[in-house]
């Protein structure tokens, strides 16, 4: 079974991939991924700096130079989106294929933009509270919590997440609350025996 894993930044996804992970699952983070192939994947680079010109130097990517120009420009983000997520796809794919696991979850805040949940059985939204995200952020980051809120304001919210995901886990309690609403949520399918 693979597991698609959604939802926005200080929700807790990490959370259920520590449990999936205890399960034997494969986990695959997109975002580990997507900068482990700004180190390996040469026709990655290339493709950014044919699109984005100077924003590569002697092999590696400026991103600071590379955010000036795509969060200026909505086109621009959209150009990276799709070499990005394209990348990324196929590395997800190559994984997937030559590890052939029974149980994976592939981690993507962009499981539907990158067209990821194609390689999915299930998609689940992990969401929280607002309030909640910001106080985990600002602890997680070491951020302000008008940065932490800015953050989250720049992601999709809960109902978008709803719109699209097969399932829901809110976690709108303590740590270890949705650690076992996690583990129940698993036995109900069937990844863990009750």
């Amino acid at each position: 079974m693979i597991l698609g894993i959604t939802g926005g930044t200080g929700c807790g996804k990490t959370t259920l991939l520590k449990v999936i992970e205890a399960q034997g699952g494969l986990v695959l983070d997109c975002d580990a991924i997507y900068h482990e192939l700004l180190k390996t994947d040469a026709k990655l680079l290339s493709d950014i700096e044919n699109r984005f010109p100077g924003t590569v130097e002697n092999g590696v990517l400026q991103r600071k130079k590379l955010g000036a120009i795509v969060f200026a420009d909505e086109k621009a983000l959209l150009d990276l989106n799709e070499i990005t997520h394209g990348a990324v796809g196929q590395e997800v794919a190559r994984r997937l294929s030559a590890e052939k696991p029974a149980l994976a979850a592939i981690d993507a805040i962009a499981l539907f933009e990158g067209n990821l949940s194609q390689f999915c059985n299930i998609t689940v939204a992990v969401t929280a509270p607002f309030a909640d995200r910001v106080q985990r952020l600002q602890k997680r980051d070491n951020i302000s919590e008008e940065y932490a809120k800015k953050r989250i304001a720049a992601q999709h919210d809960a109902d978008w997440f709803r719109q699209r995901c097969d399932c829901i886990l809110e976690n709108n309690g303590t740590e270890m609350q949705f650690y076992y609403k996690c583990i129940a949520f698993l036995e109900e399918l069937g990844i863990i025996e009750k």
